[in-house]
């Protein structure tokens, strides 16, 4: 578990320093520049991502089992996976009416993702993993809409066409998961 643990750390808290270290953040893109301050990013974010995967493939086969979750409860992994999906793709595509209301669809599609998955996964690198995106989702959401306010941030209104692409690629995207990708990658076929 040290492997999955060292990597959340890595990929969380370089995603965590815009929320707790703006000031710094804003000092070393200046220093260095924002292409330089992107490039590492990047590689630090891949860093922790290689870190979680590979330590999470270690761990969750010799976890132990910290709650054992109720017969059924796949069905709600179902549907907030697929209201991850939505929510993510509102973040790219523009004018939709997720983002205008939300402004950060992508950190609620993160804790959507993860509570979804720790509803139905109770081993103990299931519980950390899930429970990491969790917290980190909801606390960024919190920051950034409080940071929104604060500074009067307004976002395009919405169209019927930014959402109604938002709904069928976020859908599509969730379907392709769900039903191909999902089993050859992660090991689980959601759906048989």
């Amino acid at each position: 578990m040290t492997t999955l643990l060292a990597g959340l750390i890595v990929f969380l808290g370089i995603h965590s320093i815009h929320l707790f270290a703006p000031g710094w953040r804003d000092k070393q893109i200046a220093w260095i520049g924002l292409l330089p301050w992107k490039g590492l990013y990047s590689v630090v974010s891949i860093i922790g991502f290689v870190l979680i995967i590979r330590g999470f493939g270690l761990a969750r086969h010799d976890a132990g089992q910290v709650w054992l979750p109720p017969v059924g409860m796949h069905h709600a992994t179902e549907l907030f996976t697929l209201l991850a999906a939505l929510l993510i793709t509102a973040t790219y595509v523009p004018r939709n009416a997720l983002k205008t209301s939300l402004h950060h669809p992508m950190v609620l599609g993160a804790a959507s993702w993860a509570l979804g998955h720790l509803l139905a996964n109770g081993s103990a690198a299931d519980v950390l993993l899930f429970a990491a995106f969790l917290v980190w989702g909801v606390v960024s959401f919190v920051v950034d809409r409080r940071r929104d306010i604060t500074n009067g941030t307004q976002y395009p209104a919405s169209t019927a066409r930014g959402t109604l692409v938002t709904i069928v690629v976020g859908v599509v995207v969730w379907v392709v998961f769900a039903f191909w990708l999902h089993g050859p990658l992660i090991g689980v076929r959601p759906f048989g």
